[in-house]
């Protein structure tokens, strides 16, 4: 059953079509990626799944709740980690914590135990009496997973959620994301820039300009490219691309100072590519494809190149929608 239904969604600024008749359903207790480049429609989606804007058309719901017009169902049903930390630096992690389960109506005495269940998931028990000011980034996105768990929501939004982090911190991070379907029965719904990442989705929906233009698992979308890809530089790429594409009849794209071209079988036709090219050849490497590979195929960016913009945070979002409509 999916949790998450959406369907010929859209949303637009006068001209400015920001999400255009996005359709897709997320099952329960899956772990669902959103990936596409700043300004694609990512956020303007999440936020009306969040119930923080008006669709112009189309549906949206959540658990059952229609977004548009049971915005209180749907808050009670979701928890959400923000791109940005917006912890209280000067509370406890218990405290913390506390203040969102007050905040959530978790009932007095169920508060206790959820707090310290969710500080023991995370890794945090022995520290829930420290402020969290003393905690490191990777110690204060856990904190944050935790207190999006605190009120058993049904969908856990994750913007961004490893974001800033070290490669040891977000390695142990993504041991917690990984077990949160199976150990908490919730489903997440995530962005990330990093596509070693969104490897772990049982599902990926890529969205650029407002569209969904690709779904499926990972392993669906890599085999859409077809075969295999081999990167290329030369003395000379504009002039090497040319002759792959006259004298092989292949496709190739220049981007970040190398030539890439996919080919059904890379070790056979890539010493007929050194060949052709002969001594301009400065370097060549070939791999599987990847879903860096899909991204920069499907939007001709890599995603990793995309500036995260300070005004497409969601946290910020959300405050100009507060300020708009005058919510707390």
């Amino acid at each position: 059953m999916p949790v998450i239904k959406i369907n010929n969604l859209s949303k637009s600024y006068g001209e400015i079509h920001a999400v255009r008749n996005v359709s897709l359903e997320v099952a329960k207790g899956s772990i669902f990626g959103f990936l596409g480049p700043n300004g694609a429609g990512k956020t303007t989606t999440i936020n009306i799944l969040c119930t923080l804007l008006k669709p112009t058309s189309g549906t949206a719901s959540i658990a059952g709740y229609d977004c548009n017009t049971e915005s209180s169902g749907v808050r009670n049903h979701i928890g959400i980690v923000f791109q940005d930390t917006t912890l209280d630096k000067d509370l406890t992690a218990y405290e913390n914590l506390l203040f969102h389960a007050y905040l959530y109506s978790v009932k007095r005495k169920d508060r206790k135990k959820k707090i310290e269940d969710s500080l023991e998931f995370v890794g945090l028990y022995e520290r829930r009496h420290d402020l969290v000011k003393k905690f490191s980034g990777g110690m204060k996105r856990r904190l944050e997973v935790a207190r999006g768990l605190i009120h058993d929501p049904e969908v856990l939004f994750l913007d961004e959620p490893t974001l800033g982090l070290d490669p040891q911190s977000r390695s142990n991070l993504w041991e917690f994301i990984t077990k949160l379907p199976e150990k908490q029965g919730v489903t997440v719904f995530m962005t990330t820039h990093y596509m070693e990442e969104a490897e772990v989705c049982d599902q990926i929906a890529i969205i650029d300009r407002g569209s969904i233009i690709a779904q499926g698992t990972p392993n669906e979308l890599k085999k859409s490219i077809g075969g295999d890809i081999i990167y290329i530089k030369t003395s000379d790429n504009e002039k090497a691309a040319s002759d792959i594409e006259k004298l092989l009849n292949l496709k190739p794209t220049i981007k970040n100072g190398e030539i890439y071209v996919t080919v059904e079988r890379g070790d056979t036709c890539l010493p007929e590519l050194i060949r052709t090219l002969g001594e301009s050849v400065l370097s060549v490497r070939l791999q599987r494809p990847t879903l860096n590979d899909v991204f920069l195929q499907l939007t001709g960016k890599q995603i990793r190149d995309v500036e995260i913009s300070a005004g497409a945070t969601l946290k910020e979002n959300v405050r100009s929608h507060r300020r708009k409509f005058g919510r707390d």
